[in-house]
């Protein structure tokens, strides 16, 4: 693969990560309109994900490639050989999507995304090493511990940081939302690895995407049992971009990790949505972090940096060709 290629790759694979910031900020916004409390985060979270199942449905449609792979997906299904357990990774796409209507509000998109980091790098060791993954059983790396490591000292730093401000209960348990569902979130890759190798990546996504907003509306209808109410609508189109944006970093990242790994993409991704989440926080009017939570997200990307640094030269072929 051409160097140039590769370079190419970096700020895209930036990119990706920003996305995954800017679908956290816009879904916990569009909670903040649409109303008070859990049903408004659960409202939130069924039109970004309704709104892309609709973009990957009618991709997937036009795709011969997808139509192959659905075949393949029920006949592995009907065959025992994809377990059902294996296919509802969506819900914890879903349980992600509703943590950031139901978070962002309170603790900001930086505090949030750092949690997110740390809980998906620390259970990504966990999973690797439990062989839920298509590659197997997986040691536990030096490059990945140090990435834990610092993701996890950076939290910390962060959470204490709205803490000492303004010790509050609910501001932990929100805290802790975030980290659970990027510990889902870890363990959601492992399970979609699986069934990407037997009907490919688009019909994956679908099957994400249908599982992830059947889970949601569910769970909103009912909550209509208990108190509550909804505000209409708001009118700020931007406010529904959240689906677009996951179905871009999807794409993204089934895009590039042909072209530098997994290890290289995961860690890239993490870089670009810290930066991105701090940058939000910092240019907002309201801002949730200080010097401590900026603190908290560099120390997220100088680990992602040392891990970087420290993962194995890529073995070179015995004909002498990388």
């Amino acid at each position: 693969m051409s160097p140039a290629l590769r370079a190419a790759a970096v700020p895209l694979m930036l990119l990706g990560g920003g996305l995954v910031a800017g679908q956290s900020e816009l879904n916990g916004r569009l909670a903040d309109e649409l109303g008070d409390g859990p049903r408004a985060g659960l409202a939130a979270a069924c039109v970004s994900f309704g709104s892309g199942l609709v973009v990957v449905l009618l991709v997937a449609a036009s795709l011969p490639s997808a139509r192959a792979g659905a075949r393949r997906f029920v006949a592995a299904r009907r065959a025992g050989d994809l377990p059902l357990s294996l296919t509802l990774g969506g819900v914890l796409g879903a349980f992600l999507v509703a943590s950031q209507g139901f978070t962002i509000s309170t603790i900001g998109v930086a505090l949030f995304s750092v949690a997110v980091t740390a809980g998906q790098t620390s259970s990504g060791l966990l999973v690797d090493h439990a062989g839920v993954g298509p590659a197997g059983r997986q040691a536990v790396t030096p490059p990945r511990l140090v990435a834990a490591g610092f993701a996890v000292a950076a939290v910390v730093l962060a959470a204490g940081e709205r803490l000492v401000s303004a010790f509050s209960l609910a501001t932990l348990g929100l805290a802790l939302l975030p980290l659970l569902a990027g510990g889902g979130a870890a363990l959601q890759q492992a399970m979609n690895g699986r069934v990407s190798a037997v009907a490919g990546s688009w019909v994956t996504t679908v099957n994400n995407f249908v599982v992830g907003t059947t889970a949601l509306v569910v769970v909103l209808l009912l909550s209509l049992l208990v108190p509550g109410e909804l505000h209409a609508p708001p009118s700020t189109w931007w406010l529904y971009l959240g689906g677009i944006m996951g179905v871009g970093f999807i794409t993204l990242a089934a895009v590039l990790v042909h072209v530098h790994g997994v290890l290289v993409l995961g860690l890239s991704m993490i870089a670009g949505q810290v930066i991105t989440a701090e940058a939000i926080e910092i240019v907002g009017g309201d801002s949730h972090v200080g010097i401590v939570g900026v603190v908290a997200g560099l120390l997220t990307v100088v680990g992602v940096l040392i891990a970087l640094l420290l993962r194995p030269a890529p073995a070179v072929p015995a004909d002498g060709h990388a």
